[in-house]
């Protein structure tokens, strides 16, 4: 069955009517010329123009239940069987047939209902064959097989194109639900994610806060006490005013430095009063001097200012890559190198010592190798590991930039956390 819309065409319901009065016309002219009676003709032209008015015409809700057009349409054809029989010129009433057939009736339905209208039009293209004879009828029989298999065809093909246009339409309706289910689970997906990270911040908050909770307590907290307690007893004791004053003032010197000590806690010392490129030129230059090896340190690229945490992080892997080096590697010498990229700062440590083999077993398991990967890890990092027995040892520890206004050092982390990045990098 069609749309609504295609019931509603002039090709449906107005060129039937068109047909249909010609034919009538041209009945009367003719039959009227030959002194005929029209009775009969006249009578089934109007028995067609009301069976058209009221089952299809006048209850336009009828045109979609095929029951109702099936008849509507079974009836039409009796009506044009028997005008083509009087006058084979109805025959040029098949056009309006073929278009309720196709447009009306269901398939597999609409199939035996055009080869009836073929019939009828077949029926009146050979009212001149001789049906007496033989070849008569074998001329009548090709008449209607020619008229008959093509429309039949025809209607298959139709019915075939129409199915695999359905399809097609319904694949791309199921793709449309498809990529909208993929776009909520998306948007669910970064909620979530969000929710993560939110909940990620919040505990390393609240870690954070009861450390120094502890600190706090341990140090202020109980230097502030014994104060109390020294002057109390100072207003107590006359005589020994004096010395409780004195612990008094010694416990509030002790608690002075240990409130610097847990405030610098927070940053390395190097890291307190100098960038990082100084902080790391001052690390080389003291192992350099304790150790008695030359250490060159090198800054490329353009310098700019870099997360707290990765800077802390660099700053940690550098020194423990010099201890492992002065433990170990028999070096003469060692250069750092401080390089800034466009999204990454890298810190490279290497030296020219008697290396080791990485593919024995436990070479990249120390403590030392597992402590630095952990340290780049935190902040989102890698860290690379090249050796060769005789050969030196590079370290290589790269942390992403964070740019003002972006995710912060702690959400690279934990979208990192998934698993360690880059082809190079070795397991720790």
């Amino acid at each position: 069955m069609r749309s609504w819309e295609s019931h509603r065409h002039p090709v449906v319901t107005v060129l039937p009517y068109v047909l249909l009065a010609g034919l009538t016309a041209f009945t009367i002219i003719e039959k009227h010329a030959d002194g005929a009676s029209l009775a009969v003709d006249l009578g089934l032209c109007g028995l067609a123009a009301l069976w058209m008015l009221f089952l299809f015409t006048l209850f336009p809700e009828w045109r979609l239940r095929p029951g109702v057009m099936t008849v509507f349409v079974l009836g039409l054809l009796a009506i044009m069987a028997l005008l083509v029989v009087r006058d084979p010129w109805f025959g040029a009433f098949v056009p309006a047939a073929y278009v309720y057939a196709f447009r009306l009736i269901p398939w597999p339905w609409q199939l035996p209902v055009i080869a009836a209208v073929a019939l009828i039009a077949g029926t009146a293209q050979a009212t001149e064959i001789d049906k007496t004879t033989m070849l008569g009828l074998l001329s009548f029989a090709a008449v209607l097989v020619v008229n008959v298999v093509p429309m039949c065809v025809f209607a298959w093909l139709i019915w075939h194109g129409g199915r695999r246009n359905d399809e097609r339409e319904r694949a791309l309706a199921e793709t449309r639900d498809a990529n909208r289910r993929l776009a909520a689970s998306l948007e669910e997906n970064a909620r979530l994610h969000e929710e993560l990270l939110s909940k990620a911040r919040d505990a390393g908050v609240h870690d954070e806060r009861q450390r120094m909770a502890r600190e706090i307590h341990d140090t202020l907290a109980q230097g502030l006490t014994g104060i109390i307690a020294q002057l109390r007893a100072a207003e107590q004791d006359i005589d020994g005013r004096g010395h409780h004053i004195e612990s008094a003032t010694q416990l509030a010197r002790e608690s002075l430095a240990e409130a610097r000590r847990s405030v610098g806690a927070l940053r390395p010392e190097p890291l307190r009063t100098a960038r990082l490129e100084h902080a790391l030129g001052e690390v080389a230059e003291r192992w350099s001097t304790r150790n008695g090896v030359a250490a060159a340190f090198t800054t490329t690229g353009s310098v700019r200012p870099l997360d707290a945490e990765a800077e802390t992080a660099l700053l940690r892997i550098t020194q423990e890559a010099l201890a492992n080096v002065g433990k170990h590697a028999e070096a003469s010498r060692v250069g750092v190198t401080l390089s800034y990229f466009a999204d990454e700062v890298a810190v490279d440590v290497r030296d020219d010592g008697k290396g080791f083999n990485l593919n024995e077993r436990g070479a990249d398991s120390s403590v030392g190798l597992l402590s630095m990967r952990q340290r780049a890890e935190q902040v989102g990092g890698t860290l690379q590991v090249e050796s060769d027995p005789g050969a030196g040892t590079g370290i290589s520890a790269r942390v992403p930039v964070v740019a003002e206004g972006n995710a912060t050092v702690s959400e690279i982390r934990d979208e990192s956390a998934a698993g360690p990045r880059g082809i190079s990098e070795v397991s720790l």
